[in-house]
C-alpha cells in the first residue's frame, strides 16, 4: 500500500507541474472569443497582428494568415531576421507565405533585423510608432507565448497587448510532456520568463 500511495503521490505531483507549466506558458488572450471579433470584452480587432519567426515559424505564420483573414487586424506585421544569413530574412519568407495565402502585399509589414525575442518587441514597438498601431495580437508558438507577451508589454508602451499562440506544432503540442524536447523547450521558456518578470533581462 505504501508503494501505490507513493506512485499517486508522485503522479499528482508530476501532472500537477505539467499543468503549472502549461498553464503559466500557454497565454490566450482570445481563448473564449470565438473564430472572428465581437464586442465582447477582450474580443475586439486589434490594428495589428504580429507573428514571431522561430520554431515552427510555417505554423506561426498560417496562424496569423488565419487571424487576419478572420478580421482581426488590419495589417499583419512579420519579424525575423535570416536564419541562414546566405538567404532572405524569415520575415520575407512569412510575407512571401502570406502573399501566396491571398493576403494583400499593402496589408503587409516586416521586421528583417531581429534575433531575439527582445528584438522582435524592439523592433516591432518602432513600426507600431511609426503606423500609428495602437493594438496588437501576438502570435507565437504556445511554449513561447508567456516570454513574447512579457517582451511586448515591457517595449510597446501606450500598445494593448494581446497574445493568440499556436496551440500544436511541430515541436509543441497537448502531450508535449513526452518528450524530451517538450520538456526542453518548457523548462528554459519558463525560467527566461520568470527572469523577465522579476525584472531581469533575457537576451536569447
Amino acid at each position: 500500500m505504501k508503494i501505490v500511495k507513493i506512485i499517486v503521490i508522485v503522479l499528482v505531483v508530476f501532472f500537477g507541474a505539467v499543468w503549472a507549466i502549461n498553464s503559466y506558458l500557454d497565454v490566450d488572450n482570445l481563448r473564449d472569443c470565438g473564430a472572428t471579433p465581437s464586442t465582447k470584452k477582450g474580443c475586439q480587432a486589434a490594428d495589428a497582428i504580429v507573428a514571431i519567426s522561430g520554431g515552427d515559424t510555417t505554423a506561426r505564420t498560417n496562424e496569423a494568415i488565419k487571424l487576419f483573414k478572420n478580421g482581426w487586424g488590419q495589417v499583419l506585421i512579420f519579424s525575423g531576421a535570416a536564419a541562414d544569413k546566405s538567404g532572405p530574412s524569415n520575415a520575407r519568407v512569412m510575407e512571401e507565405q502570406a502573399i501566396s495565402a491571398g493576403v494583400d502585399p499593402t496589408d503587409i509589414l516586416i521586421d528583417e533585423a531581429s534575433e531575439t525575442t527582445a528584438q522582435n518587441a524592439a523592433e516591432t514597438s518602432n513600426i507600431f510608432k511609426t503606423n500609428g498601431i495602437t493594438s496588437a495580437i501576438i502570435v507565437t508558438s504556445a511554449y513561447h507565448e508567456r516570454r513574447a507577451m512579457l517582451e511586448f508589454d515591457k517595449r510597446a508602451t501606450g500598445v494593448e497587448i494581446r497574445g493568440h499562440p499556436v496551440a500544436t506544432d511541430n515541436q509543441w503540442g497537448p502531450f508535449w510532456w513526452l518528450t524530451p524536447t517538450g520538456w526542453a523547450l518548457a523548462l528554459s521558456e519558463t525560467v527566461h520568463s520568470l527572469v523577465l518578470s522579476t525584472g531581469g533581462v533575457d537576451r536569447t
